[in-house]
C-alpha cells in the first residue's frame, strides 16, 4: 500500500494528490501575509518617522513660546532701568544716601538683564542703523559731524543675544539747507 491509499471500513479508497496545489495556496498566503507585513511595518516606521518630527515642532515651539514670553518680561523692567538711570541723572548732586540706593537697585537690575544675555547697544557717535535705532528727531549737525550719524541717545536699545529686544530711539545729526 502506497502513501496515497487509505484503508477504511468499507475498503480501498484513493486520495487524490493536492499536496502541490496545498503548498501553491499556502505560499500565496504566505507571500500575501508577508507582503502585508511589509506595509504594516512600513506604516510603523512611517508613523513614528511623523511622530518624531511631531516632537521636534512641538519643542521649537515650546522653546519659541517661552523665549517670547521671556523677551516680555524682560521689556517690562527696561523702562524700570531707564527710570533709575534718569533718576540718577536728575540727583547728580543730590543726597548721597539715596544716590547710592538707587545706584545698587540699578546695578541688580542691570545684573538681571546681563544675566539674560541682554545688553545695551552703544549707537552713539556711529553712522544711524535702522536696524538697531529708531530716529525720533534731528539736530543740527555741529562740529564736523555727518550727517546721519547718531548724536543723541533718547532712550537705549537693547539685544538679547543676536536678536534685538529693543531699538533705541535716538536723535540724528543732519546739516541744515
Amino acid at each position: 500500500m502506497n502513501d496515497n491509499e487509505l484503508i477504511t471500513e468499507a475498503g480501498e479508497a484513493t486520495i487524490e494528490d493536492t499536496t502541490s496545489a496545498s503548498a501553491d495556496d499556502l505560499r500565496a498566503q504566505l507571500d500575501a501575509a508577508n507582503a502585508k507585513a511589509d506595509e504594516n511595518w512600513n506604516k510603523y516606521l512611517l508613523a513614528m518617522a511623523d511622530f518624531e518630527n511631531y516632537k521636534k515642532q512641538m519643542e521649537k515651539r515650546v522653546h519659541m513660546i517661552v523665549n517670547d514670553h521671556r523677551k516680555a518680561v524682560l521689556l517690562r523692567f527696561l523702562p524700570v532701568v531707564d527710570n533709575l538711570e534718569r533718576a540718577l541723572q536728575f540727583n547728580a548732586s543730590g543726597d548721597d544716601k539715596l544716590r547710592g540706593g538707587i545706584e545698587q537697585t540699578l546695578k541688580g537690575f542691570e545684573s538681571v538683564l546681563n544675566s539674560e544675555g541682554v545688553k545695551a547697544i552703544d549707537v552713539k557717535g556711529k553712522p544711524f542703523d535702522p536696524r538697531v535705532a529708531e530716529a525720533i528727531g534731528t539736530l543740527p549737525a555741529q562740529n564736523g559731524v555727518k550727517d546721519d550719524t547718531v548724536v543723541e541717545v533718547a532712550e537705549k536699545g537693547y539685544t538679547m543675544g543676536d536678536e534685538l529686544l529693543r531699538p533705541a530711539k535716538v536723535l540724528v545729526a543732519k546739516t541744515s539747507g
